[in-house]
């Protein structure tokens, strides 16, 4: 039955090479257990409740997309757009993690809509090479920046605006042993190099003082290993559309940087991974983009009802591909996963904050390589790709950046009379951006 639907011989694959692929999938991301919850809890969402979110929507999502176009590709909240919903939206606009859902939702809608239209090509053609790699690299920035930020390793000033934190504190040491630990990991080709950090990060928290208001060590010690999965029902089907649609002029922008950046992503993702795979066709395309992508924007759609922040694929699915996953059966091993997860939240919820950090920094750096495919030597692109770059940790916004940017792009283009290389979509997509800058 698995021969027939996967067509495992097909693609040169068999059932135990399959599963051996999706466990490693698995293990190189199975850090967003810990790193989603972390993240989304700051703005006030039940941990128990995202934590549950987090592995049904990533089990469910998977599953999905292994049945829809049998890919080995495997999904989960995003990084890098978790941080934008609760650090930018929430903690920084001071808008509620309600509302954040109901955007997400909303992108996962317009998303869904491009992916069977061709307005998806346009909106992507109307950005240049050069700024779609930015803006990946500008994320990176932004989630290594947080994972310092949350680790203590750097700490606001009234003076500097930043400045280095108490590098002598327990927390501080630990983020960095923990960026160390996972590079020589990572680099040593070590699978679940991040999960395994953060699990020995967790350990030596059992003997490292906590905060004084803590009244113990880092990691406390759960009352359980296993039990049934935490209650949906603090996250579920909790979008407030009401706000959306009340503060529609700052939401827009909002909802259109989620957008982006997932479709960029996504493509990215995709298109990187089945290239590892094999399955690109001879002129270099996915035959399935439409069904991969529709996947995707249903994935953000019900992510967002469970109570979780955009749901995408995960580039981690390579781990997978290297161990030899070809079909969508390593895919839904990956689903079986997230399942069983679920009745392990206990654990999950006592892994300290500091265990989770170099995570964030070590992401970043992934996202950050992509800076290597950049060719600068085009000032009217290397002046908005630097200021993307630059802008989205230093506003603490991914929206302000990407606008910015793209703002300066067209403009620049303009300004040195080679306005005719931007497309109709990129001058609309320009007019918009500068009027959220002008008016938000």
């Amino acid at each position: 039955m698995l021969e027939k639907f996967f067509k495992l011989s097909e693609h040169g694959t068999t059932l135990r090479t399959e599963l051996t692929a999706g466990l490693t999938t698995f293990a190189a991301m199975a850090y967003v257990l810990a790193v989603n919850p972390a993240i989304l809890s700051t703005t006030g969402m039940d941990v128990g409740a995202v934590i549950t979110a987090t592995a049904l929507a990533s089990a469910l999502m998977t599953a999905l997309m292994a049945l829809l176009t049998n890919y080995p590709i495997a999904l989960a909240p995003g990084m890098g757009v978790n941080a934008f919903f609760a650090y930018t939206i929430c903690q920084g606009m001071k808008m509620p993690w309600q509302a954040a859902l109901a955007m997400v939702f909303l992108n996962g809608a317009l998303f869904f809509v491009l992916s069977v239209t061709g307005i998806r090509r346009k909106i992507i053609d109307a950005f240049p090479f050069e700024l779609k790699v930015a803006i990946t690299c500008g994320i990176g920035l932004f989630i290594a920046f947080i994972g310092l930020k949350n680790g203590h390793v750097i700490v606001s000033s009234d003076a500097t605006l930043v400045t280095a934190g108490d590098l002598g504190s327990p927390e501080a040491l630990l983020v960095l042993f923990g960026v160390i630990l996972t590079a020589v990991l990572h680099w040593r080709k070590v699978r679940g190099a991040i999960i395994l950090s953060v699990l020995a990060l967790t350990v030596v928290g059992f003997f490292v003082p906590g905060p004084a208001d803590n009244g113990g060590a880092l990691t406390q010690l759960p009352e359980k290993v296993v039990d049934v999965p935490a209650s949906l029902a603090p996250t579920f089907l909790a979008l407030d559309f009401q706000y959306v649609f009340a503060h529609f002029r700052e939401t827009l922008p909002l909802i259109l940087a989620f957008l982006f950046v997932d479709l960029f992503d996504n493509m990215g993702t995709l298109i990187g991974v089945c290239n590892r795979a094999g399955l690109l066709d001879p002129h270099g395309n996915l035959p399935k983009i439409g069904r991969a992508l529709a996947a995707d924007a249903t994935a953000a759609m019900v992510g967002s009802c469970l109570g979780t922040s955009t749901v995408t694929s995960y580039i981690e699915s390579a781990a997978g591909v290297e161990e030899g996953g070809r079909t969508g059966l390593t895919s839904l091993v990956v689903a079986l996963c997230f399942l069983l997860a679920l009745f392990f939240h206990p654990i999950i919820r006592m892994i300290p904050a500091v265990a989770t950090a170099p995570a964030l920094v070590i992401v970043g750096v992934f996202m950050m390589q992509g800076i290597a495919a950049l060719h600068l030597k085009d000032f009217a692109k290397a002046v908005p790709a630097v200021l993307i770059m630059l802008l989205m940790p230093l506003t603490f916004s991914i929206s302000e950046g990407l606008a910015i940017g793209f703002v300066v792009y067209v403009a620049f283009k303009l300004g040195t009379g080679r306005g005719r290389e931007v497309s109709v979509t990129g001058y609309v997509l320009g007019a918009f951006f500068l009027a959220h800058l002008i008016w938000r």
